[in-house]
């Protein structure tokens, strides 16, 4: 059979050169990642990260993965995928600091139907930016081109990380009646909740370029508010003394999550009237109507994180934690029995 009528990879519709050109476009983000610790930069069949060098004398690792739901839809469709970058980063740091360990590095997974460079760099741009906030280095991942497996502009998204800590300080510990909950806030629904949130958008008969009932600017532009990173101000808190837990609150909200740094025995009791109700979460409330109890087990519902801390370190850590610019706000409280019980009520935002 000649060239001419042979068949070839990129006429099945799967472009190496354009997968090379990616790793290139990619290479500088990447870089401004590096960290004590990384041993080799993209391009290998493998990433390599020297722990002791890190600093760790005698390391746990943990491990996390997550993707960004269906959040991914939105972006699609509006064309806005810069930011969906922060969210894969932010869903796997958030949770491995929970477990007390600090975020080393991280490794992506991109899915597409056909490749497109620039729409690649730019979620890949968006990455490392979160990777760099986080304190982690991006030494790799995978770029899969499927065609016939994703419709024409649609892709996936998937993260992997890595941290460590020394052994013997693992999370949750100590947790226990009479600790103070402090919560930091979200910046918005995060990246948990978006299948219930496209089914709020059609019943209120709105697209994703109208205007936004609750905020400035369009819905989908409002509702793509990228996930806070909230790895700085744990990891002082952690190194400050006192803290006991943390939940990251993802899917589930704080009904599911919390009980997942109580021990046996124990409960907590929620004041919701220790902070006001963002106004995208009213807006799902009302629009949906969607009942309180629902809520507060399908979003995070303006609290994204959750340190169970010693009431006698309550202050300083509350001092410590605005210091680092996370505006924590005191929401309750660790108390004998079991779930998570509430008061109070949402004040306006």
């Amino acid at each position: 059979m000649s060239d001419e009528t042979g068949l070839t990879y990129a006429g099945a519709g799967v472009d190496i050169a354009a997968g090379n050109a990616l790793v290139e476009r990619i290479k500088p983000g990447a870089k401004a990642t590096r960290r004590a610790g990384v041993m080799a930069g993209l391009g290998g069949f493998g990433g390599l990260f020297d722990l002791k060098a890190a600093g760790y004398e005698d390391p746990i690792l943990v491990a996390a993965t997550d993707g960004v739901g269906t959040k991914l839809r939105i972006g699609i469709d509006t064309g806005r995928i810069d930011d969906l970058g922060q969210d894969l980063v932010a869903m796997c740091v958030n949770d491995l600091v929970c477990q007390g360990a600090e975020p080393l590095f991280f490794l992506d997974y991109f899915a597409t139907g056909a490749l497109d460079v620039e729409e690649a760099g730019r979620l890949v741009d968006g990455i490392a930016r979160a990777c760099g906030e986080a304190g982690c280095a991006l030494i790799g991942g995978e770029t899969a081109e499927m065609p016939g497996l994703y419709a024409k502009g649609d892709f996936d998204l998937a993260g992997f990380a890595v941290g460590a800590m020394e052994r013997g300080t693992a999370l949750p510990d100590g947790v226990a009646e009479g600790d103070v909950l402090i919560g930091l806030p979200s910046s918005g629904v995060h990246s948990n909740g978006f299948s219930l949130v496209r089914r709020v958008a059609e019943r209120a008969n709105l697209v994703w370029n109208d205007a936004s009932p609750f905020s400035d600017g369009t819905l989908g532009e409002a509702l793509l508010a990228p996930t806070t990173l909230y790895v700085a101000p744990c990891l002082s808190a952690l190194r400050a003394g006192g803290v006991h837990g943390l939940a990251h609150i993802t899917g589930g909200g704080l009904t599911e999550n919390l009980p997942r740094i109580l021990p046996e025995g124990c409960g907590a009791e929620v004041d919701l009237g220790a902070w006001s109700l963002p106004p995208v979460f009213g807006w799902l409330r009302d629009a949906g109507g969607i009942a309180q109890s629902e809520m507060l087990r399908t979003f995070n519902c303006g609290v994204g994180m959750v340190l169970s801390v010693a009431r006698d370190r309550a202050d300083a850590l509350t001092d410590l934690l605005e210091a680092e610019g996370a505006s924590p706000v005191r929401i309750g409280r660790v108390t004998s029995g079991e779930g998570v019980s509430y008061r109070g009520g949402w004040s306006a935002a």
